[in-house]
């Protein structure tokens, strides 16, 4: 999966950079919110917890998507005006914690 970065500007009322971009993957399915999310951590070189992927969309028949990330300056700024399901769809899943596994 490549992740080309096609437009960074900054939103100064919301303390965020909103962030499109382009992801192709041909011959695989389509990458999941938490890959892609994780690649673009690495390609900009930031913090996973302040950043959020909104959307990524395929384009039928193509081994292409076009995405839309949120990058915020802070968490506080994140929690206030993000939607709930953006931030549920964005969180890593959680361990089983050793109770559940054991019963």
């Amino acid at each position: 999966m490549d992740i080309n970065i096609n437009e960074q500007i900054e939103n100064p009322l919301l303390n965020r950079t909103e962030v499109r971009f382009e992801c192709t993957y041909q011959g695989e399915s389509t990458p999941k919110i938490l890959d892609v999310k994780n690649r673009l951590v690495a390609l900009l070189n930031v913090d996973k917890n302040l950043l959020v992927v909104d959307s990524v969309k395929p384009s039928y028949g193509e081994g292409k998507a076009v995405g839309y990330a949120k990058l915020y300056d802070s968490e506080e700024n994140l929690a206030k005006i993000e939607t709930k399901h953006v931030i549920s769809k964005n969180k890593e899943p959680e361990k089983e914690s050793e109770e559940e596994a054991e019963e």
